[in-house]
Order: C-alpha cells, then structure tokens, then sequence
C-alpha cells in the first residue's frame, strides 16, 4: 500500500509540475478575442485582444510568443483596483504594457519592455488592468496617460464593430426627428 502510495505521488507531482502554465508546453486557452479601443488626443486606436482572466491565463500573458500584429493584444483583468506588477520573463517580444484604472484611464505606459528581463514592471498606482502590445506602438499611435480604454471589463465599450461617436455627435442623432411633418 504504501508503495502505491508514493508512485501515486509522484504521478500526481509529475502531472501538477506539466500544469505549471508559465511552461512552454503548458496550453493555455484565453479568451476572446474582443474589440478594444483607445481614445486618444489624435482620435481612436483600434485593437483586437485576448483576455486574461484566470489564474494560469494572468500567470502565462504572453510568454512564448514569438510575434504580436501591430493591433493586436492581451489585456489582463485583476477584478480589483490595486497596485499591479508584471515582468517580461519568458517573453520574446518587447511590449508595451498600459496600466489601467477600472474607469478604463491609463494611468501609466512602460514602453519597450525588454524581453525576457525578470525586472519587476510596477504600475506605481491602483490599476485594475494591463494591456500588453507591441513594444512601441503606444509611442507610435500617440497613446499616453490619461487616454481611455474602452471595452466592456470597464462598462465602457463601443457598440459592436463601430467607430467611437462623438458626444456631440450622438446627441445632434438623437434630437434628429426623422419624421414627416
């Protein structure tokens, strides 16, 4: 019995170690993926995303990676506002990683994040996510502090595939009569 014991042990050891999601062998599911978009003093950015919700989807990111379209992305929801940290290791690809108040505002962008580095990236303020993209496409498309993310995690998101509106905009529609007098 008791050598049944151990074998079952050091099956089960074996197995849960193969889990661990930060391996490269590990699969690892996301979900999306999902519309997003930025709000910028330039006007909006477009990107589509993979979501990180889980324990192993927020563990593994995008470790292993080897390539990243330039608007494309994962944004990782930590379900509360509180200080965040990330960090590159296993990560081939240099990022851009936005933290996020639960407002969607971007409080804070660390660009090029060098691959593979195990440094610490802190958010410096309560965050209640992050959104890792190419490494200078925040610089590039004009997306800085105090921009907005608009997606559903932060009860924001644009209707369906469209383009933002502008306020003004949606309120001149909707004083529009459109019927016959």
């Amino acid at each position: 019995m008791r050598a049944l014991l151990s074998f079952l042990f050091v099956v089960f050891t074996a197995s849960a170690a193969a889990q661990d999601p930060s391996d490269r062998d590990t699969v690892v599911i996301f979900g999306g993926p999902e519309s997003l978009v930025i709000e910028t003093r330039e006007g909006p950015v477009a990107f589509t995303v993979e979501l990180a919700e889980t324990r192993d989807q927020l563990t593994r990111g995008l470790m292993w990676r080897e390539s990243l379209a330039d608007d494309a992305g994962m944004l990782f929801d930590f379900g509360e506002m509180r200080p965040q940290s990330m960090w590159m290791r296993n990560t081939l690809i240099s990022l851009d990683l936005l933290f996020i108040t639960d407002e969607g505002e971007i409080v804070k962008i660390i660009g090029m994040a060098q691959p593979r580095s195990l440094r610490q990236l802190h958010s410096d303020f309560p965050v209640s996510a992050v959104l890792e993209i190419v490494g200078g496409r925040a610089a590039g498309a004009g997306i800085r502090p105090g921009d907005i993310v608009r997606h559903r995690f932060f009860g924001n998101e644009v209707a369906g595939d469209a383009e933002p509106v502008n306020d003004a905009e949606q309120d001149a529609d909707d004083h529009t009569d459109g019927g016959e007098d």
